[in-house]
């Protein structure tokens, strides 16, 4: 038997940790987890594929995971799909369908799903301490792979070359693909090309930029049509960083520019200068220049997004890592360990004269033949006026999430409060506060739980959110173990985890120092 599975089975569950498993965010069965890796859609299924240490619940013996779903929040976990052997460690890559059967590893007919993934080199190797990409393939619709015989297919020779994201390019001269991947420790991003997904050639690189004292992972690279204009496209480069994001730690950035299938070159308004942003001495946020980077997101559990390729109707949607690399080992769960964040799909749109990505979460996604969970109503409610006094919304309920849809005019309240799994004293809970003289969105979870856990855990969040015609619009995911936050349409994002106490389950919203108008309340539960 390989080194690589030389590790027993993660400790049962620990007493009381089961009412974190979250409702409708993906977790292993009973592992841990972490990048998500090979999004594809192909035959009617999404796939997620994922770092996945199947025989323990820390970061360890990295192999794909495999999960498929018809609707992106109800999820069935297959065996692992490419294992880790005494060789090499599997880490994050991407999938595609390839259509023309470019590879050889299909048929036309049938084409062969192909991953391209980093192979992690092992002392057994010949490649030891270097990381390069490699092929799997599957003629099973993804249900089972087998390596490619000629692996790596391209190397730099390098300690930490990874995280392949390919993708087909269609250029004047023709089709090709083309391979977005990191040089991490350099900030780099590099470009490949390829006619058959075996062989390829050097195009160009991008980096450092923004936010650049970590290292640069898990990239992505699409485009997309400014406000729906087909004839205004921009394309989307993902970075994500680690440490160094703008709620310190892990976290995704993004640029805005234009690829001409060999270079990519950012916008002006994407840049935030100069570089060397933060220090990895000191990488919590506050940084004005930070503050300055166009983030997917502002908590601190998002990271390592990336998105589908093939999805229908030319949707691009994404899926991230809830978790940060800072006390990802250290969670209070048992006996899997991380979860995924939920889908969201992409679009553009144009910010005082800049695109800017918009995220809203996926929460239904209907297929023929299919009767699929539906979020049912607890409360509705229109205008009314809140001064200095709270509302109680619906309690958690166990088993499900709960989606909050909330407008609000703040008029003369200081700030407007949801607190969330709060205990009946009030004493404990997540507090989600809009502050109107600063204009910050803040997500405090220092009082929410189980904290105590790690050093780094309890914290507080804020962003920027700019009030559209005097009004907030919030959309509020509460999981049994997170909380998402979509505002002013999905401009804005922030996601953290929390581990509230068995008890405390009371829902509420209030109006601080003044009073603030209700346009819009509607509460609701999804299973």
């Amino acid at each position: 038997m390989s080194s690589c599975l030389d590790a027993a089975r993660p400790e049962a569950a620990q007493a009381g940790t089961s009412r974190f498993r979250p409702a409708i965010h993906f977790t292993a069965r009973d592992t841990w987890l972490n990048d998500p890796n090979g999004l594809v859609f192909y035959d009617g299924l999404y796939h997620l594929f994922f770092q996945n240490n199947p025989f323990g619940n820390v970061w360890g013996n990295m192999s794909w995971g495999h999960a498929t779903s018809r609707d992106l929040l109800h999820w069935t976990e297959h065996p692992v799909a490419i294992a880790c052997d005494e060789a090499e460690d599997i880490f994050s890559g991407s999938v595609v369908v390839d259509h023309g059967n470019t590879s050889g590893f299909g048929t036309a007919d049938a084409p062969a799903l192909v991953a391209i993934y980093t192979s992690a080199y092992k002392d057994a190797s010949e490649h030891s301490g270097t990381q390069a990409q490699s092929l799997a393939y599957s003629t099973d619709a993804g249900m089972t792979w087998r390596k490619y015989e000629g692996n790596p297919v391209l190397t730099r020779n390098s300690a930490n070359f990874r995280d392949p994201k390919v993708f087909r390019y269609q250029g004047d001269q023709g089709a090709c693909w083309v391979m977005v991947a990191v040089e991490a420790h350099h900030q780099k991003v590099v470009f490949y090309r390829s006619e058959d997904l075996k062989s390829w050639d050097f195009l160009s690189d991008f980096g450092p930029a923004n936010a650049d004292a970590g290292d640069w992972e898990c990239p992505d690279l699409f485009p997309l049509a400014v406000d729906g204009d087909p004839d205004n496209i921009k394309w989307v480069l993902i970075v994500n960083v680690n440490p160094g994001a703008v709620a310190g730690g892990s976290g995704g950035q993004y640029f805005i520019g234009d690829f001409d299938g060999a270079r990519f070159l950012p916008d002006a308004g994407s840049l935030a200068a100069p570089t060397g942003l933060t220090s990895l001495q000191d990488p919590k946020a506050g940084s004005a220049a930070l503050q300055q980077c166009l983030w997917l997101d502002w908590g601190r559990d998002c990271y390592a997004s990336v998105s589908f390729s093939n999805a229908p109707h030319d949707r691009r949607i994404i899926i991230g890592w809830m978790n940060n690399w800072e006390y990802a080992n250290h969670l209070p769960t048992a006996p899997w360990r991380s979860s995924m964040t939920l889908a969201r799909e992409l679009c553009l749109t144009a910010v005082n004269g800049s695109a800017r990505l918009i995220q809203q979460p996926v929460l239904a996604e209907p297929c023929a033949g299919e009767d699929l969970p539906t979020a049912k109503d607890q409360m509705s409610a229109g205008s009314f006026e809140l001064r200095n006094s709270a509302l109680q919304l619906p309690d958690a309920v166990p088993g499900s999430a709960q989606i909050i849809e909330a407008e609000i005019l703040p008029g003369s309240a200081e700030r407007c409060d949801f607190q969330l799994f709060a205990s009946s004293d009030g004493s404990k809970g997540t507090i989600l506060s809009y502050n109107t003289s600063s204009a910050q969105l803040i997500l405090d979870r220092r009082q929410s739980g189980n904290t105590g856990f790690h050093g780094k855990f309890a914290s507080v969040e804020s962003a920027p959110v700019e009030l559209e015609d005097g009004v907030l619009k919030l959309v509020i995911i509460v999981d049994h173990s997170s909380v998402e936050v979509f505002a002013q349409g999905g401009k804005v994002v922030m996601t953290d985890l929390i581990f509230p106490e068995t008890e405390n389950r009371e829902n509420w919203l209030s109006a601080v120092e003044g009073s603030a108008t209700i346009l819009k309340l509607a509460v609701s539960t999804l299973t």
